[in-house]
């Protein structure tokens, strides 16, 4: 994966262009939710066009509303961290105009879901496994091992996933720099935006990625 220093790049490329993935079987009615191939940054942390693609479903197979719901659970999570992302970029704008202290939002930052939730940004990647529940930790120690397990197809999926888990572990770490030099640094407001700015566009491409390849296969064979 790229460099994903704040300043290792310096012009603002064309908006990527979201993968296709396996379309769903008409038999699940379950929407992931689609990347608009918008971006923030100049900044790349991997390059999208090496994600690989879960084998396409069979297209005659019907799901019971149980296991259409393992689907949705997961479209359900990141619809919540994406909730919590625009809070987050709420709060910069309260630090970058002066209405929150930046030790605050560092502790807000610390605190939010997408920070402990394992699940949802890095499943099985032990530095996120610290910081959440038993319960949640167990859980997650279990799906991705399980989908590896019950379908060995989904191996390049799953191994792409944990790699962008671990870079986006990385990418939440600058947020965190990023306040710390926003009191120290003459350009601290502009560091911390792009810091914003970069996780923006890792988080929401790599939540819609997962949910595409990842739907389906939960719905088939369950989350353990």
């Amino acid at each position: 994966m790229g460099d994903h220093g704040h300043d290792a790049a310096t012009t603002r490329p064309e908006p990527a262009v979201p993968g296709p993935g396996a379309a769903l079987p008409p038999g699940l009615p379950v929407t992931p939710t689609p990347d608009d191939g918008h971006r923030l940054s100049s900044t790349r942390v991997w390059d999208e066009g090496e994600r690989p693609h879960a084998p396409a479903p069979d297209p005659d197979r019907v799901y019971s509303a149980q296991e259409a719901g393992q689907g949705q659970h997961l479209v359900d999570v990141h619809d919540h961290l994406r909730a919590e992302l625009a809070q987050l970029h709420s709060v910069v704008e309260q630090v970058t105009a002066g209405g929150m202290d930046p030790g605050a939002a560092r502790s807000h930052v610390n605190t939010m879901t997408m920070r402990q939730n394992s699940w949802a940004l890095g499943a099985y990647c032990q530095s996120y496994c610290r910081v959440v529940t038993t319960h949640h930790t167990l859980e997650d120690q279990m799906m991705l091992p399980h989908l590896r397990r019950a379908d060995p197809a989904l191996a390049p999926v799953i191994d792409r996933l944990e790699l962008e888990h671990r870079a986006i572990h990385d990418v939440l770490e600058g947020v965190d720099r990023a306040l710390v030099a926003f009191v120290t640094e003459p350009h601290g407001v502009q560091r911390l935006r792009d810091a914003v700015d970069l996780l923006t566009d890792t988080l929401l491409s790599h939540l819609s990625y997962e949910e595409r390849e990842l739907v389906e296969p939960l719905a088939r064979l369950g989350m353990t």
